[in-house]
């Protein structure tokens, strides 16, 4: 088999060639070069969910449609495994590597590699002991459970693949191999997108058929991965870097992870407060929800796609005491995501009936889901800039401040919104509850940038000193 690197004709790099380009390159050419593959790939993953929705929505089941919204927070659950122990491993790998310290790199790579493939396994039996639980907490009605059932039940199968493929993806990423990554997980949403319709339909399978595409699609990704990392050699894969985390490993790896896990955890608490706040207006308004989701993943994953870029120049450079970089850095991923995501905005604004009827024809649900997708395209935007600091306090180690800022907009601010909303404006406090929520974590977000930006120019000014 040979690997995608060798179809690619890349100059070869060795990781002190990787570290002079992270530390020396013009930042925002970096920051593209390293985002756009991100952001590509990241645009594909929810064009396939998308495809996900769009052939579940062919069922002609709007239960159906709202069970996959209802999935998503067991996905969510196993997504913050994933990104715990790929941040969690990936910050202070990168920091080894703009250090020099490749041999201590290679151990929090294969100790994140063994970590998720353990638990993953472990999230997959408890999660088949509770599984009615988990469809109720997603939101599940009596007419969408036989749905959420079939579905979540075949992607538990899948959580080692899917863990494991999430943390190889960001490893990589952070080693500043974005292309590989993007092609890894390219290549699995293409398959996924042509298994979906076949084992839904000729196959007969229903739902469970895309959970069941879902699942075969990420396993391929996963194997793929693993060879590539192998191939492209960063750092080394073996059972010999494997460690048992010692006190100070595991402080690294929980400083680091502790973040993202807890983001991850609250998308999930902010799905599930969504739909169980949607759920008195009907099956539609879940349906809805879990629609305008999927599109809004775009304009999200593009400023995901571009804080991903400047994470591993700040992990790099952070290594290297190069704050003047990081602070450059930072200021042009902001720049980069707000233009991308306005952009992304006036389309799904405009054409906001039209892209929910493309997923559901039901009258119900593209009335809700054009005014939910309308009022979030207008705070979309702004996201940016609480999503690229908290890259920048994750990737500094500052752990608490880093959780804080993730949680508010997935569940510390989302909270106190639906509980006060709803009962006041009906089912327009539904619809207005995540753009209330995405203007307040960004007036959050300024002070907080403020105050990890100026303790960076005092660190610089105590090593010129």
């Amino acid at each position: 088999m040979k690997s995608l690197k060798s179809l690619i004709p890349t100059k070869e790099q060795t990781p002190e060639d990787k570290r002079r380009e992270m530390l020396e390159r013009p930042v925002q050419p970096l920051i593209l070069s390293l985002a756009a593959p991100s952001i590509f790939a990241n645009v594909v993953t929810t064009l396939y969910n998308l495809a996900d929705t769009f052939f579940v929505g062919q069922m002609g089941e709007t239960s159906a449609s709202a069970a996959v919204g209802v999935a998503f927070v067991t996905s969510t659950v196993i997504q913050a495994i994933a990104f715990y122990f790929a941040q969690g491993t990936g910050i202070p790998m990168s920091r080894n590597l703009g250090s020099g310290d490749t041999e201590r790199a290679a151990t929090f790579v294969n100790t994140g590699i063994a970590a998720t493939v353990t638990i993953g396994t472990v999230i997959a039996i408890v999660g088949h002991l509770f599984l009615d639980q988990l469809c109720l907490i997603g939101g599940a009605t009596e007419t969408i459970m036989p749905y959420a059932r079939a579905y979540i039940s075949i992607i538990l199968f899948g959580a080692p693949f899917i863990a494991s493929g999430f943390l190889m993806n960001m490893q990589l990423r952070f080693q500043g191999e974005a292309l590989y990554s993007m092609l890894c997980m390219v290549a699995g949403a293409v398959l996924n997108t042509i298994l979906t319709p076949i084992f839904i339909f000729p196959m007969g399978l229903g739902i469970a058929g895309s959970a069941l595409a879902t699942v075969v699609s990420e396993a391929f990704s996963f194997f793929l991965l693993l060879y590539e990392m192998h191939s492209i050699g960063i750092t080394p894969l073996g059972l010999r870097y494997v460690r048992l985390p010692d006190l100070r490993m595991f402080k690294e790896i929980n400083t680091c992870g502790v973040p993202s896990f807890a983001r991850q955890v609250m998308l999930g608490v902010a799905t599930s407060l969504l739909n169980n706040a949607a759920a008195p207006f009907g099956d539609a308004a879940i349906a809805g929800i879990a629609v305008v989701q999927r599109i809004t993943g775009v304009g999200n994953f593009f400023q995901i796609g571009i804080g991903q870029g400047f994470q591993p120049i700040c992990g790099y450079n952070l290594g290297a005491k190069r704050y003047d970089r990081i602070r450059q850095a930072y200021f042009t991923a902001i720049k980069l995501a707000f233009i991308s995501v306005a952009a992304i905005g006036v389309v799904t604004f405009l054409y906001a009936p039209q892209l929910i009827g493309l997923f559901r024809d039901d009258p119900d649900v593209v009335a809700f889901g054009t005014v939910t997708l309308r009022l979030c395209s207008i705070t979309m935007p702004f996201t940016g800039v609480a999503m690229v600091t908290n890259f920048l306090l994750q990737t500094s180690g500052k752990m608490w401040r880093a959780t804080f800022l993730g949680a508010c907009r997935l569940g510390l601010v989302l909270g106190p919104v639906v509980l006060v909303l709803p009962p006041l404006l009906g089912m327009l406090g539904v619809q207005i509850a995540q753009p209330t929520t995405d203007l307040i974590t960004t007036v959050i977000a300024v002070p907080m940038a403020i105050g990890i930006l100026r303790e960076m120019r005092e660190a610089e000014r105590l090593q010129a000193a």
